[in-house]
C-alpha cells in the first residue's frame, strides 16, 4: 500500500480545486503553477501560524517564570515572618522562665528563712527547757 504525503496531498486539492482550466484573474498561469502557488501559501500560512504559537508559548512561559518568581519571593517573606513570630515567642518564652525562676528561688529563700526562724524557736525553747531542768 503506498503512503499519500502530505504535500501531494495538498497538490491534489489544489489542482482539482482550480479545475484543468486557465484562471480567469491570472492567464499567463496554468493548473500546475497555480497548484504550486496553492502549496506555497499553504506552506507560508502553516509556518506564520507556527510562529504565532511558538510566540504565545514564549508568552505563556514568561508569565509562568515570573509568577513561579513571585510565588517563591512571598513563600520565602512568609518563612521569615514565621521564623521572627517564633523568634519572639521564644524570647517571652524565656523571659517568663527566669521570672518563674526568680520567684521559685525568692520562695525557697523565703522558705529556707521560715525554716531557719523556727529551727532558731525550737532550739531556744529547748534551752529553755534545759535551763528549767537544771535549776
Amino acid at each position: 500500500m503506498k503512503k499519500i504525503t502530505i504535500p501531494a496531498l495538498m497538490l491534489a486539492v489544489a489542482m482539482v480545486a482550480t479545475g484543468c482550466k486557465k484562471a480567469d484573474d491570472n492567464p499567463n498561469m496554468g493548473p500546475a503553477q497555480e497548484a504550486g502557488a496553492a502549496i506555497d501559501n499553504a506552506g507560508a500560512n502553516t509556518a506564520a501560524a507556527a510562529r504565532e504559537g511558538a510566540e504565545r508559548v514564549d508568552a505563556a512561559t514568561d508569565r509562568a517564570a515570573a509568577n513561579i518568581e513571585n510565588a517563591t519571593e512571598r513563600a520565602g517573606e512568609k518563612i521569615d515572618a514565621a521564623t521572627d513570630r517564633a523568634g519572639e515567642k521564644m524570647r517571652e518564652a524565656g523571659a517568663e522562665v527566669r521570672q518563674e525562676s526568680r520567684e521559685a528561688g525568692q520562695n525557697i529563700k523565703e522558705g529556707a528563712s521560715d525554716a531557719t526562724a523556727a529551727t532558731g524557736r525550737a532550739v531556744e525553747r529547748a534551752g529553755e527547757k534545759i535551763q528549767d531542768a537544771s535549776k
